[in-house]
């Protein structure tokens, strides 16, 4: 691939432009996660054992959800990186600022080094963020924006976008658009391995069972406290929180809440997250195109049922798209917009439901689900499998509905960044296969707004617009219970779920 002809240096202003989105709304655990707690770079030694509830779907491929593993174990890294407020924080990138034309972003780079050895250059971030917008199917974070990257100068890159983005540097922030040395590259495929920035360096996997990080000497913010980490992927909710109980881990993510009671409350650490459980509706094939039963499928649901029932008190009823971590939405959402057709009457018509068994919530939330549908007339065939067998099929429209959780502020930390990727026509993982024309009108409008408190109140509009479409019908806005045994610091409790385990985490 050519890489652009470098540029004269370019001199950066006093002030930095950071995009504060969200700023003042979660809280994160204690510990650093870039850089040694005490500032020595001395390190620690013990080698942290880590379970993860998803297994690697895509053989570790950056541009796909295998990537937010890569992150919550501290392998890789972008320019920006978010931090406990949603704020766009310095990670490879020290300073930014947009240009007059508000479609080019200048990026001056740390010193920093690659795991490879290789220098952390101007032109290879530009050459590795190309590539990325190039990838099929594209990043979600970049779900309808055309991303070009150069060499600005030996430290500098130009990032630019066909129509002003006022949230670039969150959207950078994404792991999907993390870094990666040159020989990461071989034609289409990217490999993880010993070529990205982070402060541990994926060393060896084995399959989608577990996989060996070492520590990276060279990194940036200094030596990590821990020499290693020990990965097991363990779908099995009670399986993983067997292993934190008997101490075969250090850390559990996602124990499952019916394992909470059985567990030291020592280890037990829970925080508000962005994350919601929904039933999301196949409008583009099948019985649920017929919106009479989509508004039956949304009467049929009893909220209360599944956060009573199922989440024992970890979860709430569903409001909306953006649940109560994100304190601004209670206050300006309004009623569902342009809902056309009142329920229809099911007549035993069939459907498949699909769920995964990687939270262990999601089958018995299904079976909730199944239930109150049968109730309504409808006839229920229920599929569970593991997130990775599911995946391709759902967003092929294989099944007439599935029961979802998802992260509304995982890709960029952005209430309208998810609006592009999963609710419009070209959305890059868009469950309910939605195309509407308000819904894209509203969110192309959204993402117009510049400034937070306008784009917050765009993204309410067009959340109105979606749950007027009665494609997805959230069911619960949840809390993670992150097992820790006693003496292991410096987890990173995130309600993005972008980080775990950082530099400074260690036993």
């Amino acid at each position: 691939m050519r890489i652009p002809r470098l540029r004269p240096r370019l001199r950066l202003p006093a002030v930095l432009l950071l995009v504060p989105l969200l700023a003042g709304c979660f809280v994160a655990a204690p510990g650093d996660p870039y850089g040694d707690a005490d500032g020595t770079g001395s390190g620690g030694g013990a080698r942290l054992r880590v379970a993860l509830a998803f297994p690697p779907a895509e053989n570790y491929s950056p541009y796909g959800m295998d990537a937010y593993d890569l992150s919550r174990l501290g392998v890789v890294e972008g320019l920006t990186r978010l931090d406990a407020n949603g704020t766009a924080v310095a990670a490879l990138a020290e300073s930014w600022y947009a240009e007059g034309n508000g479609r080019d972003w200048l990026f001056a780079l740390r010193e920093a080094t690659f795991h490879d050895g290789t220098e952390v250059t101007a032109a290879a971030v530009a050459d590795s963020l190309t590539r990325a917008a190039l990838a099929e199917p594209p990043p979600g974070a970049l779900s309808g924006i055309r991303l070009t990257a150069e060499a600005a100068g030996d430290r500098l890159v130009r990032v630019s976008t066909e129509e002003p983005d006022p949230v670039l540097p969150l959207r950078l922030s994404n792991p999907s658009l993390a870094v990666f040395a040159p020989s990461a590259f071989t034609g289409d495929r990217v490999n993880p391995a010993g070529t990205a920035t982070g402060p541990f360096v994926l060393t060896t996997t084995t399959g989608d069972t577990a996989a060996s990080l070492d520590r990276f000497d060279g990194y940036w913010g200094g030596r990590a406290h821990a020499s290693g980490v020990d990965v097991r992927y363990i779908s099995d909710g009670t399986a993983r929180a067997n292993a934190l109980r008997t101490g075969e881990v250090d850390v559990a993510e996602a124990v499952p809440v019916a394992q909470v009671p059985a567990l030291d409350p020592d280890t037990v650490h829970e925080i508000n997250t962005a994350r919601n459980t929904s039933l999301y509706l196949n409008t583009s094939t099948g019985l649920f195109t017929d919106p009479g039963l989509r508004a039956a499928a949304r009467e049929a649901i009893d909220t209360a049922a599944v956060a009573d029932g199922v989440y024992e008190g970890y979860a709430e009823p569903a409001q909306g798209l953006y649940g109560p971590a994100l304190s601004w939405a209670a206050g300006l959402r309004g009623a569902p917009t342009g809902r056309t057709a009142d329920p229809a009457e099911p007549d035993g018509a069939a459907l498949t439901l699909a769920t995964y068994n990687d939270r262990p919530e999601l089958p018995e939330t299904a079976q909730v689900v199944q239930q109150q549908l049968e109730r309504a007339g409808f006839t229920v065939r229920l599929e569970v499998r593991g997130y990775a067998q599911l995946e391709s099929d759902l967003l092929a429209g294989a099944f007439d509905a599935a029961v979802l959780s998802r992260n509304m502020m995982l890709e960029t930390g952005d209430p309208v960044t998810v609006l592009a990727s999963g609710y419009t026509c070209e959305g890059s993982f868009n469950p309910a296969l939605l195309c509407d024309p308000a819904v894209d009108a509203l969110t192309e409008a959204a993402r117009a707004e510049a400034g937070p408190a306008q784009r917050q109140q765009a993204a309410i509009r067009a959340e109105a617009a979606v749950l007027g479409t009665d494609a997805e019908i959230p069911l619960v806005h949840l809390k993670v219970v992150t097992g820790i045994r006693p003496g292991v610091t410096g987890v990173v409790l995130d309600p993005y779920e972008r980080e775990l385990v950082g530099a400074g985490t260690r036993r």
